[in-house]
């Protein structure tokens, strides 16, 4: 499936000489003179090498298959994240590099969409929102409801976002993984 160079994400998986890459970071462009260029940096997912790659913005990408299973979070040992498969009980591994941004996110039990590439492992697909519980944020100040600052909160699973200054610890949230985003509060 082809797909305009203009309309790359970061996680995306591509076929680039015939190997699947993920893009980690992208940059459009446009000089004063001719096409636009989106500048990336790839990720060999069969020899984790990284390296730059420039796109012109007409030019067409061919997006990964890949195919989707739903797995549940067991545990970390440090190196590698455990997972199984909620459906025939297969369990597989996937290291820190693997996982990238999502790994900070997982707790045991939580249930996600492991992608495969030609029947290894290569990524995850995070929920929208995850519902987490705040343990540590700066007490509630005199007035914050009309305030339009954001304090720093530190979620169960101890990543650290911004959320609105009437937020307590204790209090359920639920937040959006992706972009590290505060949505609201759960009731």
């Amino acid at each position: 499936m082809a797909k305009s160079a203009n309309d790359l994400r970061k996680g995306n998986i591509i076929i680039l000489d015939g190997t699947p890459c993920k893009v980690m970071e992208f940059d459009r462009n446009q000089p004063g003179k001719g096409g636009a260029i989106v500048q990336t940096r790839l990720r060999n997912l069969v020899t984790g090498n990284s390296f730059e790659h420039r796109f012109r913005s007409t030019e067409n990408v061919e997006r990964a298959i890949l195919d989707q299973h739903e797995m549940e979070y067991l545990y970390s040992d440090g190196e590698m994240h455990h997972f199984m498969n909620t459906e025939n009980y297969e369990q597989i591994a996937m290291s820190n590099e693997d996982l990238g941004d999502a790994a900070k996110w997982l707790m045991a039990g939580l249930k996600i969409q492991v992608e495969f590439f030609e029947g290894a492992p290569i990524g995850v697909e995070l929920p929208q929102a995850l519902e987490l519980t705040i343990t540590e944020t700066e007490p509630v100040l005199k007035g914050a409801t009309a305030s339009n600052s954001n304090k720093p909160a530190t979620l169960e699973n101890g990543v650290t976002i911004y959320v609105p200054p009437f937020m307590t610890e204790g209090e359920k949230i639920r937040v959006n993984p992706s972009e590290e985003k505060y949505i609201e509060r759960v009731k």
